[in-house]
Formats: structure tokens, sequence, C-alpha cells
């Protein structure tokens, strides 16, 4: 009998060397290519000595040897780092864009997916509400990003600024942080956090440059009356275990915080309770993942027929890959590790490599 409790020690640790193996093969790697560059450093003092007799073939060597090395290395290596932060794609994604695109770009012209300010001229007898549905923002955001008094204050001819979401543009001032701007605005301080085009002095406290533009989505000016649906869409409670329409039940309880878009595919339920997360769904647990960034840690379920869900920023993880699931049954427990601003769950719906929106089959 007292096997059971070493064989179940045995399995748990096992589980935990698979899931951070690759971290020891990074610092390995890392390691490795360190200590080359210290022979390298070595023999080039060597070289110098000898007054460069040898200093163009073995230059030539040693760059041969590195550039193998990279080659051959390379796959290891990026397995390894990228399983480590574990960013979702859409986020990978638009980062490499934003570094490729300036915040301010003047066109003329409709983006339906854009992280840009564009500037729009107005077309005679056009008014704002039509540009605003052009533009897919509310006729505030237009407003407030351009200080106009009311919506017929524009002519033809005239250059607008539209912000790529509605919400407010900002200029950081001293002082200013993520949780400030959100208060002040009336929105959730994730939104800001989870807007891939804003970027932040570090990553993991979301520390603001004083001066820098950043998007407010779905913010609202302190002056301004909140439209009719504001408090209904912040306040929406949830429970978990709710029988819903499709296969899918809530996986927890909480306060709908932020809903899908097309930067955030998605759901946010908030709760500073941190409850324990179900799973939505009879499956197979695919991954458990303890990351630092991106997800931080959080768990894949396979449902078959296509359908994986996935559980973000838990602070404990009950389950391992390979363990079957019931629907229901506890699989962790709410917290806020990753790229996260408080305590919340971030769940997706995904069909192959398409993320769906969950409050299409929770409704």
């Amino acid at each position: 009998m007292k096997l059971l409790p070493k064989l179940k020690n045995y399995r748990e640790e096992w589980y935990a060397f698979k899931d951070t193996y690759h971290v020891i093969l990074a610092n390995w790697i890392l390691l490795v290519l360190h200590s080359l560059e210290g022979v390298k450093t070595f023999l080039v003092r060597l070289l110098y000595r000898q007054r460069g007799r040898f200093a163009q073939p073995a230059t030539h060597f040693f760059l041969t040897v590195f550039v193998f090395l990279a080659i051959y290395l390379s796959p290891y290596l990026e397995d390894a780092l990228s399983s480590e932060t574990n960013l979702p794609s859409d986020y990978l994604d638009t980062q490499a864009a934003l570094a490729q695109t300036s915040l301010y770009v003047p066109q003329t012209g409709q983006t339906n997916v854009r992280g840009d300010i564009v500037e729009y001229i107005v077309k005679k007898g056009e008014t704002l509400s039509a540009i605003a549905k052009k533009f897919d923002v509310s006729l505030d955001t237009i407003i407030w990003a351009n200080n106009l008094r009311s919506p017929k204050d524009i002519r033809a001819g005239q250059r607008l600024k539209i912000p790529p979401v509605t919400g407010i543009v900002h200029r950081v001032r001293r002082g200013e942080t993520v949780y400030s701007l959100a208060k002040k605005y009336r929105t959730d301080p994730q939104k800001i956090v989870d807007f891939p085009f804003n970027t932040f002095a570090n990553d993991e406290t979301f520390a603001l440059k004083v001066g820098q533009v950043i998007i407010i989505p779905d913010g609202i000016m302190p002056s301004a009356k909140p439209p009719p649906s504001y408090y209904a869409a912040r306040r929406w409670p949830v429970v978990a275990g709710k029988k819903t329409a499709s296969q899918f039940i809530w996986p927890t309880s909480g306060v709908v915080t932020q809903g899908y878009s097309w930067y955030h595919r998605a759901i946010d339920i908030a709760n500073p309770a941190a409850p324990n997360i179900l799973a939505a769904a009879a499956g197979t647990v695919e991954r458990v993942i303890y990351g630092r960034y991106g997800y931080g840690h959080h768990v894949i379920i396979d449902h078959g027929n296509g359908y994986k869900t996935l559980y973000a920023h838990m602070t404990r993880i009950y389950v391992h890959p390979g363990q079957k699931v019931a629907q229901g049954q506890p699989i962790g427990r709410m917290g806020s590790t990753g790229h996260s601003t408080g305590t919340h769950l971030h769940f997706e719906i995904r069909r192959g490599r398409v993320r769906l929106n969950p409050l299409s089959f929770l409704k």
C-alpha cells in the first residue's frame, strides 16, 4: 500500500518535469553559447598577440561555426522559448505589425483591423454618424478625438482623426498608470493591456512612458453621460455551471468584464474571490502550461469534434495532460498570472485554428 503514494508522487514529478523541460533546455543552450563566446574572446586576444597572423582564417572558421549552430539549434531554442512565453498567435502578429506601423498614419480610406489613428477627409453631404459607421467606432469616439462640440460640427474637406476602436485616445502624463486611466475613463484596465497596439515600458508591470499615446478601448470621457447599455455591459453576472443551449456550461462565476472582439477573441470573467474554474464540457486535458507571460498558467481541453477550450491566468491547476475530465469538474483556480491586470478568467472556445465567440455558445 505504501507503493501507491510513491507512484503518485513520481507521476506528479514527471508531469512537472515534462512541463518545464523546455526551460532547462533553453538555459542550457544559452549557457553553451555564452561559453563559446568566452572561448572566442580568448582566441581573439591570442591571435592579436600574433599580430593578426591567423586572424582571417580564424574569423572565417568561427563565423562558420556560429552560423552552423544558429541553423542547427534555432528550432530547439525557438520551441523552448515559445513554450515558455506562450503568447497568443494573434498577439504576436499584431506586435510584429506594430513594429512597422506608426500610431498616426494619414489616409482617406477605411481599414477594418488596425491599431493606428487614421486621418479621414469629410466628403460633401457626409454625416458624422455615417463616418462612425464606416469605421465601426462610436459617434462619441470621433467627437472626443477631434474636440468637436456636436455631431454637426463638421464640413466638407475637414480632416478628422479616427481612432482604431471605440474609446479614448490619451497622451500619458506623469504619474498616470493603466489602472488610473481605466478608472478615469470608466473602463477595465485589462482592455487597455489586451489592445495589441498599446506598448509598455515594462510588460510585467504595464508601466507607461510620459508622452506616449495610448488607446483606451471602450473608455468614456469623465464629463460624458454613459450610454444606456454601459452599466449592463459592465455588470453582467454569470454563475458557474449554468446550463446553456449548447454543449458548454459557464466555466466560473463572476462578472463578464470584456467581450469578444477582433483583438480579443475570448471573454473575460472577473471575480476577486478567485473561485474554481470548471471544465465547460467533458473532454481530455491536452495541455497544462505554467507560463510567466501571455496566458500565464493555463489549461487546454480537447472536447472532440474539433472543439477545444482554453482557460488562462489561473493561480492553481488541478489537472494534468492526458487526464479525462467531466463537465463541471474543477480544473483550477482563477488567478492573475501572465499578461493580466487582475483576478479573472480568459476563456476561449476554439474549433480548429479559429477562435469562436464564447457568448454564441453560452448565452
